[in-house]
């Protein structure tokens, strides 16, 4: 048993079944990686636990991000190699302090581009979209939806940080525009791990399946279907 249902209680997942919660979804054929804040402000340096890599970027997860690295660097290179669209998504630090807004609940930081950027490992290549944003949605106050609507999307392929914050209001949001999403267990990360455990178990039952990094891969191994990518960035 996944360790976000162990934290739960029998009569808790009783209550999942009878309620018809956490069915499985069809995965699509014409499906889109989304990587969402796996940037150097929620890793900070490698090699370091969240306590110490929290004296460089106080939004750091340290360890537990890094291994999300590893993980998504696999997907992400399974899905370059099966021509399946890959979308960024990080935050946009200039217009937050244009905007007088902070990425948590705090004063708005000194402005740093280069935390806002992905690590050698998982960076985008050209031709790939990044799309920058102020608050916790990948959606809100973005072009994404209609980039997902240009690309006729079947479903979403996501992972990323905070599997409590940014991660979920992003999943909320797609769920909410229509979307089949399938969200990556050991993609994603967070600062807490009890938040992490929680909100795997909540998106799973209402708003996505949560799958394996295996999982996911043999789901882009076997899907012939892909989308090309636009022809103005081929």
């Amino acid at each position: 048993m996944k360790r976000w249902m162990e934290i739960y209680t029998e009569q808790d997942r009783q209550v999942l079944g009878k309620a018809g919660m956490g069915t499985t979804q069809t995965f699509g054929q014409r499906p889109v990686f989304l990587i969402i804040d796996t940037n150097w402000r929620t890793l900070g340096p490698r090699g370091h636990e969240i306590l110490t890599a929290m004296d460089t970027s106080r939004g750091a997860c340290g360890a537990s991000g890094w291994e999300a690295v590893k993980q998504t660097q696999r997907l992400l290179h399974a899905c370059r190699g099966a021509h399946i669209p890959v979308i960024f998504v990080t935050g946009d630090s200039v217009t937050r302090v244009y905007q007088g807004r902070s990425s948590t609940k705090g004063p708005v930081g000194a402005l740093n581009l280069a935390v806002e950027e992905m690590p050698e490992e998982i960076a985008p290549v050209a031709g790939e979209l990044v799309i920058r944003k102020t608050r916790a949605s990948a959606f809100f106050d973005t072009p994404l939806e209609n980039c997902l609507k240009s690309l006729k999307d079947d479903c979403l392929l996501v992972v990323g940080n905070s599997t409590s914050g940014c991660v979920r209001a992003s999943v909320i949001d797609a769920w909410s525009y229509g979307h089949t999403v399938f969200l990556v267990e050991e993609g994603c990360y967070d600062r807490f791990e009890l938040s992490h455990l929680v909100n795997l178990f909540d998106m799973n039952a209402k708003y996505a399946d949560v799958i394996s990094i295996d999982e996911a891969l043999g789901h882009v191994g076997t899907h012939a279907h892909r989308l090309k990518v636009p022809a103005a960035l081929s």
